[in-house]
């Protein structure tokens, strides 16, 4: 963190402007020394200067903007240089070799933005919104990550952590001083509200950032069935084009083709597998196998049927596996005679669609009927404050299962002073969450609002 450190902020290639950023203590001295225009080092914080970039020769190598940014006022709350340069390979590559040569070291993936977070600009929740806005695909993901680059999301956090300083906090003062008449008696009538409040809210955000999850990742789908039902036709009428090659002869899909579709600004990972059936061809079975794995790891599962097809004994036993998940049966070739009698199985009429894909039938009502079971309107309509981390989501809920421990032990009357160690075992997972300081800060909180030291 003493050094400097510098990369090329945009995408190598042939364009208009390539930015190369330069971060700590020495930027602006380092940039000076191949920058011939005015003194950097004697210019205003956030201005950005005309120039050239030179080597050692005096020979110009670019002409270049210099935005300088002096701490702690910016993203690293370190100096930061960034130089605009022509967006050519040759001159931006050359650019950072002199800038190697002059003092400055390659930063690692990511480097600007962890400095970012050691140096308290920002929280771990917003550093890693940093990189899901790069990656955003839908405006749902970038209204996602701005909530959370925001501190929104870490404000639900903070704001549980800081009930429990006040719980912590009040049960020390209750064992540490017990002479104080201003202070409130902690008993378990005071405290079991208190808890169940915590447990309350703990399971709200858990529930609401399952949203969260379907909005970063999108939802997987599987495309599930035997050979020929329709299954890669479905992929290519879904999203628009020939992603799977469809053949009328049986085993044609060997192997997982996936695709997306955004729907509502919610993305579908579509999975088209193989067709399942009983196979003598190892490829095929090792492609049937994979298909079984990819229906149980799935969030949505197609299954597709033949109306002109009897239902066999292997899709019977399939279909009752699928009853235990989000599941939609989708009954192709409708302009078929009916041979199919889904009266054989026990699965909920209310999510079986006809379609005929030949026709180009019955495909808008499965799109509706997709956002009807993952609430994708009212996700599209409400603000996205949720977590989305799959690291955050796991910590929130460890914490969830240790609030429910602590409300039993305080209905059954365990010693309040381990309960209040519970309750800061929580506290402490929880600031893990968005990286915050441990100790110090709980101190920090217990004597300001308790004023223990005055």
């Amino acid at each position: 963190m003493n050094d400097t450190i510098c990369a090329i902020a945009t995408s190598q290639g042939v364009g208009a402007i390539a930015i190369i950023r330069i971060s700590g203590e020495e930027a602006v001295e380092i940039v000076n020394k191949i920058f011939k225009g005015k003194d950097l080092t004697k210019v205003n914080s956030h201005t950005i200067n005309y120039g050239h970039v030179v080597d050692k020769s005096g020979n110009i190598i670019d002409e270049v903007l210099v935005s300088v940014m002096l701490s702690p006022r910016t993203f690293t709350a370190e100096n930061t240089v960034e130089i605009n340069t022509h967006g050519g390979i040759a001159p931006t590559n050359k650019v950072l070799e002199l800038l190697l040569t002059n003092g400055c070291r390659l930063a690692e993936p990511g480097e600007f933005t962890k400095r970012a977070f050691l140096n308290g600009r920002i929280d771990l929740l917003e550093a890693e919104a940093v990189m899901d806005m790069i990656n955003a695909k839908t405006n749902a993901q970038r209204e996602l990550a701005v909530n959370q680059i925001s501190g929104k999301v870490s404000n639900l956090i903070n704001s549980l952590r800081d009930d429990m300083v006040q719980i912590i906090s009040n049960i020390n003062v209750n064992i540490d001083y017990p002479e104080y008449d201003d202070v409130d008696i902690i008993t378990n009538d005071i405290l079991v509200p208190k808890i169940t409040n915590l447990k309350e809210r703990i399971t709200k955000i858990l529930k609401e950032s399952r949203n969260g999850r379907i909005i970063k990742d999108g939802i997987k789908t599987s495309i599930i069935g035997r050979p020929n039902v329709g299954k890669s036709s479905l992929l290519n009428a879904l999203l628009e084009e020939d992603k799977a090659i469809v053949t009328d002869i049986a085993g044609t899909t060997r192997d997982i083709v996936e695709g997306q579709i955004n729907i509502n600004g919610i993305l579908l990972n579509m999975i088209d597998t193989a067709g399942i059936r009983e196979t003598d061809d190892i490829i095929e079975a090792m492609g049937v196998e994979k298909s079984i794995k990819m229906m149980n790891e799935s969030d949505l599962v197609l299954f597709v049927l033949n109306n002109n097809e009897e239902l066999t004994d292997d899709i019977k036993t399939l279909l009752s596996e699928v009853k235990d998940k989000t599941y939609i049966i989708i009954i192709n070739k409708n302009d078929l005679p009916r041979k199919l009698n889904l009266n054989e199985i026990d699965v909920d009429n209310s999510n079986i669609i006809n379609i005929s894909i030949k026709n180009n039938q019955g495909i808008e009502e499965l799109k509706q009927k997709i956002i009807a079971l993952f609430n994708i309107s009212q996700i599209e309509g409400s603000d996205p404050t949720y977590l989305s981390n799959t690291r955050s989501i796991s910590i929130l809920e460890n914490c969830l299962e240790s609030i429910i421990a602590v409300e039993e032990g305080v209905k059954n009357n365990q010693p309040i002073d381990m309960i209040e160690l519970d309750i800061k075992d929580i506290w402490e997972k929880l600031g893990t969450i968005n990286g915050t300081t441990y100790e110090e800060e709980l101190l920090d909180e217990m004597f300001s609002r308790f004023c223990l030291g005055k």
